[in-house]
């Protein structure tokens, strides 16, 4: 609950907004593959399976950290520990910028995976810590919302700014405002609220219920739909939306960002509405969960539309892509709310190490789909091969949210099994 001197306006700016540029940098690292991969693989000679392994690594780092993130939270809170990730975001960007072959260009992502691992898991927890329970959805999705204007960023903007820099100017760009953003964090964000009790648990005891957690067959049934959502926005956006772009709808490297921007903005409009929509729901007495149910039936209707190689909309589609993907968040908040605020860190960060390894698979499952196909003689890959992928990511969603439905609402009693 927001302490009785602090009203939410002063909670936000103190608390929230400078995690929100963790969330910004999150979103702006993940992003801008999208529009700095193509010049990448033409440098370094990368093939598809190559550059698709390369943004797969940064999920792979990015959910490796969960666990020992979700311990941290939990622990120590989120103040301090965004404030470390943030000097490795800076570290990692530095690498990135320096690299001279695929080795390194890997390792730095790996450090990035894990610099930017906290970002919406912080948040959460942040949030279950300051606001109350119904209000929660809604201060999230906000701040989604305002974190993915780094996604935007990373789109157009970033585009313009490859006319006077290149990728290696732009990595160095990314340092210096991680240094700024952890300078923010230290500053600003306590680590709990006052008169809030440190977490008393051990470490290993900490570690021991992220175990209980992963074992809960609620847990495995009801998160695969709900993360997939998630992993879907990351997979295309991250890295495939943009030689999709280049190769299927034959648009240049502006005409690309552009949409990729509208991308951006659908991720962050759909962010503040899905969280808002859910929070009405709960105020109403209908099950939240909802949103999220219509968000998965729209992104497999666009998703089939896209398989269809349409040479028209191509910006609102892609919008409504990330705007229907977007409510992916929405459900962490409402299954982590099933959970004591104590372990709101460690059940988040359970969720999103799962989607993360789906991203991982996911990327690395579209690479090697591209590459059943030869290249076509523009050095790209065949619109066939695109088509491909998304009929195989439709199904998987549809797998997932069968299993999902064969029950709807996770038992309050998995928290009481803690």
């Amino acid at each position: 609950m927001t302490p009785p001197s602090w009203g939410f306006g002063k909670t936000f700016a103190r608390v929230s907004l400078p995690l929100v540029g963790m969330s910004f940098l999150n979103q702006g690292i993940r992003s801008v593959t999208a529009v700095i991969g193509p010049e990448i693989a033409a440098e370094f000679s990368l093939s598809a399976s190559d550059l698709g392994l390369l943004a797969a690594l940064l999920f792979a780092a990015y959910a490796v950290a969960q666990i020992p993130v979700g311990v941290a939270l939990d622990r120590w809170g989120p103040g301090t520990v965004q404030t470390v990730l943030a000097l490795l975001i800076a570290a990692g960007s530095v690498l990135f910028a320096l690299a001279g072959g695929w080795l390194e260009l890997a390792a730095a992502r790996v450090v990035l995976g894990v610099g930017i691992a906290a970002a919406l898991m912080a948040q959460m927890k942040a949030g279950a810590q300051w606001y109350p329970p119904a209000r929660v959805p809604a201060v999230n999705g906000l701040c989604v919302c305002l974190g993915a204007l780094g996604g935007l960023a990373a789109t157009w903007p970033a585009s313009l700014a490859l006319r006077i820099t290149d990728w290696r100017g732009l990595s160095l760009g990314i340092a210096v405002l991680a240094l700024a953003v952890a300078l923010w964090v230290r500053l600003s964000v306590p680590d709990r609220p006052p008169g809030a009790a440190p977490q008393s648990t051990t470490l290993a005891g900490a570690v021991a219920t992220v175990g209980v957690i992963y074992r809960s067959a609620e847990f495995w049934r009801v998160v695969p739909a709900v993360a997939l959502l998630s992993a879907l926005n990351f997979t295309w956006q991250g890295l495939w939306a943009g030689p999709w772009l280049r190769d299927v709808a034959g648009l240049g490297t502006e005409a690309r960002a552009q949409v990729l921007f509208a991308y951006a903005a659908g991720l962050a409009a759909g962010s503040l509405l899905w969280g808002v929509a859910a929070s009405a729901l709960s105020g109403r007495g209908i099950p939240p969960m909802r949103a999220v149910y219509a968000a998965m039936f729209g992104l497999a209707v666009i998703q089939l539309v896209l398989a269809l190689r349409p040479e028209r909309f191509l910006m609102p589609l892609w919008a409504a892509f990330s705007f229907t993907a977007a409510a992916g968040s929405i459900g962490y908040t409402l299954i982590a709310q099933r959970f004591p605020v104590a372990l709101t860190g460690r059940v988040s960060t359970a969720i999103n190490a799962t989607m993360l390894a789906m991203v991982f698979a996911l990327q690395s499952a579209i690479g090697a789909v591209l590459d059943l196909w030869p290249r076509t003689a523009s050095g790209g890959w065949d619109p066939r091969a695109y088509s491909a992928a998304l009929v195989m990511t439709i199904v998987v969603q549809a797998l997932a949210t069968g299993w999902m439905l064969r029950g709807r609402r996770l038992p309050a009693a998995m928290a009481d099994r803690l």
